[in-house]
C-alpha cells in the first residue's frame, strides 16, 4: 500500500502532520517531494491519473 503523507522536517527528523498508522519499528521507503504548486499536491494526493503536458504547463504558466 502507498499513501501520500504530509511531514515536517524538524531538528533532523521528518515528522508526518497526517495520521500514519504503522507498527513501532516498521521500516518504510520514502520519497521526498518538495512542495511546488500551493494546494495542487492536497487535490491531487490519492489520484493517479494521465496528465497532458501541455495542458500541465499551461497550469504552470498561470500559477506564476
Amino acid at each position: 500500500m502507498s499513501k501520500a503523507v504530509r511531514v515536517r522536517y524538524e531538528k533532523g527528523v521528518l515528522r508526518p502532520l497526517d495520521n500514519v498508522e504503522l507498527s513501532e519499528g516498521e521500516e518504510l521507503k520514502v520519497l521526498i517531494a518538495r512542495k511546488v504548486f500551493r494546494g495542487f499536491s492536497e487535490k491531487a494526493c490519492g489520484y493517479r491519473f494521465k496528465a497532458n503536458w501541455d495542458v500541465v504547463g499551461e497550469y504552470m504558466e498561470e500559477r506564476r
